[in-house]
């Protein structure tokens, strides 16, 4: 399953050093680490391959959507055995199916919730992606937004039990046109309506471009509500520099902002993987100058 798929069907450094990292704030160091969402490699090579290409790249982490669900016990022991050996973590995940704007689906949200949580301890992975679901015609105005609230309260207590943190991430409405959470600028409203520390937005500069547009200024004024971002062209989701965002000056200003959280590039390389990923990292790491 890839990270689309799982979207419409909603509608690096050592282990022990990354599991505590958890709501850090703009004024930490500003020492971004890279990590790659895996959907977007596995078409090219079984799960195993996608690991050693991302580490041979030089990145630290990677990314999951959803296929740690069907590992036994000894296949995940078996590939945190292996993330180890290649010295990467998993430093976000995805997987809830359940939509957290959808009223009817508050209980299955948390149930899978609870059990995503179970699965990041697992996997040592502190941060879980959530998608906010469809948008459901007929309800009163502002229920999807309050039933959001309500949940991401509801999972934001029980994660901070666990040292997780929790971001929110807005689809654009090409890619699922009934998607609830189309853009970071009502994810943002909503975090800070929650205001809690281990809870921000997941800013995927690809899915708020076809959207919307303006990344820079969304950045500049919401940064402490930043937990997250992902890295993609427009158009075609390829390298960054491949087409119209201009991720030069995206880096800059995240590097002026302080950001410290991870920069997850999630494409479709146009060239060698290793290649494409390197050539990647190395770009960002000089806009960022680091």
């Amino acid at each position: 399953m890839n990270r689309r798929e799982f979207g419409k069907m909603s509608a690096g450094a050592a282990l022990a050093s990354a599991w505590p990292m958890t709501a850090q704030g703009p004024g930490a160091a500003n020492k971004v680490r890279f990590s790659f969402m895996l959907w977007a490699l596995e078409k090219q090579a079984p799960f195993d391959q996608c690991l050693e290409w991302v580490a041979e790249a030089g990145y630290q982490g990677v990314e999951l959507v959803g296929e740690f669900q069907s590992w036994s016990s000894t296949e995940r022991e078996t590939i945190m055995a292996r993330m180890r050996r290649l010295g990467m973590v998993f430093d976000a995940m995805s997987g809830v199916k359940a939509g957290l704007a959808e009223p009817e689906q508050t209980e299955a949200f948390r149930t899978q919730f609870t059990e995503q949580m179970r699965a990041a301890k697992e996997l040592e992975c502190p941060k879980i992606i959530l998608l906010s679901g469809k948008r459901v015609e007929g309800l009163r105005a502002g229920m999807q937004r309050q039933t959001s609230i309500d949940n991401l309260k509801w999972a934001a207590e029980r994660a901070a039990k666990e040292q997780i943190d929790i971001v929110i991430e807005p689809i654009d409405l090409l890619e699922n046109p009934t998607i609830y959470l189309a853009s970071v600028t009502d994810g943002f409203e909503m975090v800070r309506a929650i205001d809690s520390p281990n809870v921000k937005v997941l800013y995927d500069f690809y899915h708020e471009q076809r959207s919307f547009g303006n990344l820079i200024e969304k950045l500049e004024k919401n940064i402490e509500w930043v937990g997250l971002v992902h890295v993609a062209d427009v158009p075609g989701r390829h390298e960054p520099g491949t087409g119209e965002i201009d991720y030069e000056s995206i880096y800059r200003k995240l590097a002026e902002l302080n950001y410290s959280h991870w920069i997850a590039m999630e494409y479709y390389p146009t060239e060698e993987p290793v290649a494409s990923l390197k050539k990647s990292r190395i770009e960002a790491q000089r806009a960022l100058k680091q």
